[in-house]
C-alpha cells in the first residue's frame, strides 16, 4: 500500500491496453465479481497473487504486469513465450503461433528474446522439466560451455551444451544413459540460452 491507501497494480492499465474486455466479462473469464475487479483496478483493494495470474492469462499478459504498477517495471522486457523445446532427444520445433504468452523478464541485455518452456531431463542440472530458459535468437556465436537452441537438417530443435574439441552438443543431466550429439555437418544455431527460470 502506498502513501495514499492504494494497492498499487497494472490491472487498469491492461484492461484499457485489452480494449474489448470489460469488468464484468473480467470477472466471469477469472471467477470472482466484478465489484472485485472494479475495488482492483480502482487500487482500492489488494489484488490477490493468485487472480492477478489468471487476469493475466485472461488478458494474454505476464503476471507482473497485472501485479505491479507500471513504474516497478522499469527495466523489465515483455518475451514472447514460444510453446516447448525438447531437452531430451530431437523433437520437432513448433511454429511461433504455439505462442503461450508473455513473461516480463528484469535485466537482459539486448537482443532478440523468446522464452522456452523446458520438456525433457537432458539438461535438468541447470533447467528441470518445466522451467523456462531465455533464448537471445541473435546471440548465435559458438562459445565453450555456454548452452544453445539448435536445429537439425529436418527442423528439430533441442537445447544443449556446446563443446570444443571435438565438435559436441552435450546434455547437463543426472540421466547418466544420454550421449552428446556430435553433428556431421553445422547445425543451425537457433540461439544461446541465457537465462533459466525454475518454476515453482
Amino acid at each position: 500500500m502506498d502513501e495514499k491507501g492504494k494497492w498499487l497494480n497494472g490491472l487498469a492499465d491492461a484492461m484499457k491496453v485489452a480494449g474489448n474486455i470489460g469488468p464484468t466479462q473480467l470477472a466471469n473469464l477469472v471467477g470472482t465479481s466484478k465489484q472485485n475487479i472494479d475495488r482492483w483496478a480502482d487500487q482500492s483493494r489488494k489484488l490477490p497473487l493468485d487472480f492477478a495470474e489468471k487476469i493475466a492469462k485472461a488478458l494474454n499478459r505476464a503476471p507482473a504486469e497485472i501485479y505491479m504498477p507500471k513504474d516497478a517495471r522499469v527495466g523489465f522486457e515483455r518475451v514472447r513465450h514460444i510453446t516447448w523445446i525438447s531437452a531430451g532427444k530431437l523433437a520437432h520445433h513448433e511454429p511461433a503461433d504455439g505462442d503461450i504468452g508473455h513473461v516480463l523478464i528484469g535485466g537482459l541485455p539486448a537482443g532478440e528474446w523468446v522464452a522456452l518452456t523446458v520438456d525433457g531431463d537432458s539438461m535438468d542440472r541447470i533447467s528441470p522439466p518445466e522451467s523456462i530458459i531465455l533464448v537471445n535468437l541473435r546471440d548465435k556465436k559458438l562459445v565453450p560451455n555456454a548452452c544453445y537452441v539448435i536445429e537439425d537438417e529436418e527442423g528439430n530443435t533441442t537445447y544443449k551444451r556446446y563443446r570444443a574439441n571435438p565438435i559436441r552438443f552435450e546434455p547437463v543431466s543426472t540421466n547418466k544413459d544420454l550421449e552428446p550429439l556430435y553433428p556431421k555437418k553445422p547445425l543451425k544455431i537457433i540461439g544461446r540460452v541465457r537465462r533459466s527460470i525454475l518454476q515453482m
